[in-house]
C-alpha cells in the first residue's frame, strides 16, 4: 500500500507488520456522519423500494416458489464477481439428477452450488441463532469445503496475513492489505458488537456500514465477497427488514464492479462514507425494484400456466417445479408425479402442445425441456 494514500480523514490507522509492510486496521463503527439532502432521499427511495418488496414477498400466495429461483441467480452473479464463469442455466442443469455437467467448468458449478448451500444454511440456522461470528464461521464452511478454495481453512479465521491485489502481487505492493491477525480478532469482536446495536441508525445504513468494515477486515483467507454479500441478505432478514430473502446486491455490483471496490477504498483511504452510503442505497434501490417485477411477473405466469391447464392434472402439477428450475426431463417429472416414465412423459407432452416447454436436446434418449419465458424472468439483467 502507499501511505501517501491515506489522508487525514481515513477510516482507520496504519500499522507496520511484524514483516515491515503496512496493514490498515480500521476504526470501530459507527463513524461519524453527515446526512446531507441528497444521502436523506436516496435512503427515503431505498427505504421505499424495500418496504414495498418486503410487502410484496408476504402477500404473493406461493412466495417460497421465489425463494429458490433468486437464491440460484444471486450464488451465480456473486461466484462470477470473484471470477467464476458458471451460468445460471448450467447450475439449474446440473441440478436435474440425469444430466451431467461439462467437465470444464465443473469446478466453477460446485463453487456455485456450494454458495446456495451457504445462503440455505445461513437462513435455518437463523432460526436459533442470532448473526454473529460463530454463525459466519459455519457459513463459510458451507461455502467453501470441498470447492478449489478449501485449502483456505473453511469455517474458520485466518490465522495468517492476506491481502488484495493482483496475480503476484506481495504485502509490500498490494493495493490493500487487512489487519495483522491480531489487530483482526479485536475488529471482529468491535464489529460484531455492532451488528447487535439497534435504534441508532437506519437499518440500511447500519448494514451498509457493516458491509464496508466486514471487507475491510477481510477475516478469511478467502471468500470474504461471496461471506460479505450473503450478509447483506442475511442483516435485512434479522432486522425483518424482509419477510423473504428475495433481496441480493450481486447484480448491482456486477454491473457497478469498478465503483464498488474503488468506494470500498475510498472509505479507508478519505473516510468518505457518504459517496459509499449512495451508491449502497442506490443498488438496495435499484434491486428491490427489479425483484418486485420479477416477482410480479413470475406470479403472472404461473396464474397464465395454471389456467392454461386446469382440467390436466399432471400438467398442472409440474407447473410450480418449473419455477423451483425451468429445466425439466422425463426423470424428474416422473419423480414429481411420483408416477411411471410414460405417464411422466405424456404430462410434459401436454407442456409442449400448450407451449409452455420446448424440448432442447434434440435426442430421441435423455431428453430435456426448458420453460423459456420462466427462465428469462429469472435472468432478467439488472436494467
Amino acid at each position: 500500500m502507499n501511505q501517501n494514500d491515506f489522508t487525514d480523514k481515513a477510516s482507520g490507522r496504519l500499522v507496520h507488520s511484524p514483516h515491515g509492510f503496512l496493514a490498515f486496521v480500521p476504526h470501530a463503527l459507527p463513524p461519524t456522519l453527515e446526512f446531507d439532502v441528497g444521502l436523506a432521499l436516496a435512503l427515503s427511495k431505498a427505504d421505499a423500494a424495500l418496504s414495498e418488496l418486503s410487502g410484496l414477498g408476504s402477500q404473493l400466495p406461493n412466495p417460497h416458489l421465489l425463494i429458490a429461483p433468486y437464491s440460484r441467480r444471486e450464488a451465480v452473479l456473486s461466484s462470477r464477481i470473484e471470477g467464476t464463469k458458471a451460468s445460471l442455466s448450467d447450475l439449474l442443469i446440473d441440478e436435474i439428477e440425469d444430466i451431467r455437467a461439462k467437465p470444464e467448468n465443473r469446478d466453477d458449478i460446485l463453487e456455485v452450488r456450494n454458495y446456495v448451500r451457504a445462503l440455505e444454511y445461513g437462513m435455518r440456522r437463523m432460526a436459533d441463532l442470532p448473526l454473529s461470528l460463530r454463525l459466519i464461521r459455519e457459513i463459510h464452511a458451507e461455502l467453501m469445503t470441498g470447492v478449489r478454495g478449501d485449502r483456505a481453512t473453511p469455517g474458520e479465521f485466518r490465522r495468517s496475513q492476506n491481502w488484495i491485489g493482483p496475480a503476484g502481487s506481495t504485502p509490500a505492493t498490494a493495493a490493500f492489505v487487512p489487519p495483522p491477525v491480531d489487530e483482526m480478532t479485536a475488529c471482529l469482536g468491535e464489529w460484531e458488537t455492532f451488528l447487535h446495536v439497534r435504534d441508532v441508525l437506519p437499518d440500511l445504513i447500519q448494514c451498509a456500514l457493516m458491509h464496508v468494515q466486514f471487507e475491510t477486515i477481510h477475516p478469511f483467507l478467502d471468500g470474504n465477497g461471496r461471506i460479505g454479500r450473503l450478509l447483506i441478505t442475511f442483516f435485512l432478514m434479522e432486522r425483518q427488514r424482509l419477510a423473504q430473502p428475495l433481496l441480493y446486491l450481486s447484480a448491482f455490483i456486477d454491473a457497478h464492479k469498478s465503483d464498488y471496490y474503488d468506494l470500498l477504498q475510498r472509505v479507508r483511504t478519505h473516510g468518505d462514507w457518504g459517496a459509499w452510503l449512495r451508491y449502497f442505497l442506490q443498488g438496495v434501490t435499484e434491486t428491490a425494484t427489479a425483484a418486485g417485477q420479477q416477482a410480479r411477473e413470475l406470479h403472472r405466469l404461473r396464474e397464465h400456466y395454471r389456467a392454461q391447464l386446469r382440467d390436466k392434472p399432471n400438467a398442472l402439477a409440474l407447473v410450480d417445479e418449473l419455477f423451483v428450475n425451468p429445466y425439466m426431463t422425463i426423470g424428474r417429472a416422473a419423480q414429481v408425479l411420483e408416477k411411471t416414465h410414460p405417464t411422466a412423459k405424456a404430462a410434459i407432452t401436454v407442456l409442449e402442445q400448450n407451449r409452455i416447454v420446448r424440448e432442447l436436446s434434440g435426442r430421441q434418449w435423455g431428453r430435456f425441456y426448458v420453460c423459456a419465458p420462466i427462465l428469462e424472468a429469472i435472468d432478467k439483467p439488472l436494467a
